[in-house]
């Protein structure tokens, strides 16, 4: 019987503690969903462990194969570049390991489940049918990204979120890098006539940037009596999820990724973009991998995103 090739889940990171565990908890409990698979995860910066220390922990499992999959909700820089620039540095830090590289997760049916319910619960469980939901707007706020198409995968997010629901409208705002920012995303839920809004945050777990979301639509809320705003909450490591992660795994390694490169700025010249087509990725320094620093940063990796290694 052939050994199935074992499990790395790669992370952003993030400064704030209790999502950085939330991660580590998320990860320790897929081990325990598959004890037949040797399952690790790492971060690709800002947190411990890093994702060096995460293949080193299969490899000295006695792991050679591996698929390795991007604990994020789109395809930005991070997953297209800097994640398998770092897959490429570990190969060379680990000769005789291969991996397949899956594609990130959303937006897919069973997150849209779980975001459904995370506004019912903000509506106080209340909003179930489309008569009740006719009176909400839901403000769905993303990371933000310089990549457009990363951009453009929460606004289609946000209209597969609002498709037969019954909402009255879903719209898209970003906590960084991009626009339009929470505050302006809410003056556009009013201009359009909104009176009852719910701020959705589009991401896994707490952190610094969900609580700054929320920090900011309290803020708008008190400038703004006249208008009923809500907060809901984030995905959290809902069971879907954890299938979730689990179907990208198989699909990492039955070769099966289907990830989009219509619209990626490495491959793509897009307006105003055009310097990033054949731009060589490399991995993040991460301030806890103590192995040898200048491997994979005089490299040129290539745009390595949708291909298995």
């Amino acid at each position: 019987m052939t050994t199935p090739p074992a499990l790395l889940i790669a992370g952003h990171g993030t400064r704030d503690e209790a999502g950085a565990e939330a991660f580590r908890a998320f990860v320790e409990e897929l081990g325990r969903r598959r004890p037949d698979l040797p399952v690790a995860g790492g971060f690709i910066e800002l947190s411990p462990p890093p994702l060096t220390e995460a293949v080193g922990e299969l490899v000295q499992r006695g792991v050679r194969r591996f698929a390795a999959v991007p604990l994020m909700l789109v395809s930005a820089g991070h997953a297209k570049g800097d994640i398998p620039a770092a897959l490429a540095r570990e190969k060379e830090r680990h000769p005789g390991i291969s991996y397949t590289y899956g594609r990130p997760l959303g937006p897919h049916p069973s997150l849209l489940t779980v975001l459904e319910r995370r506004l019912d619960e903000a509506l106080g469980g209340g909003a179930r049918t489309p008569e009740d939901r006719a009176d909400v707007t839901v403000l769905l706020v993303g990371r933000g990204s310089t990549d457009p198409d990363a951009n453009a995968e929460v606004h289609k997010a946000a209209r597969l979120l609002w498709e037969g629901r019954g909402y009255a409208g879903v719209e898209t705002a970003f906590v960084s890098l991009a626009a339009p920012d929470v505050p302006s995303g809410l003056d556009r839920c009013v201009k359009l006539g909104a009176r009852r809004i719910v701020v959705l945050p589009y991401f896994l777990f707490t952190g610094i940037l969900p609580d700054r979301v929320r920090q900011q639509t309290e803020g708008w809320a008190a400038a703004n009596p006249d208008v009923e705003v809500l907060s809901a909450d984030v995905i959290g490591p809902e069971p879907e999820l954890l299938d979730l992660v689990m179907e990208r795994y198989e699909e990492a390694v039955r070769g099966d990724l289907r990830m989009n490169c219509d619209t990626c700025v490495y491959r793509i010249a897009l307006p105003g973009f055009e310097d990033k087509v054949g731009l060589p990725q490399q991995p993040h320094f991460h301030p806890d991998d103590d192995g040898d620093h200048h491997h994979g940063h005089g490299h040129s990796h290539g745009h390595s995103h949708s291909h298995a290694h």
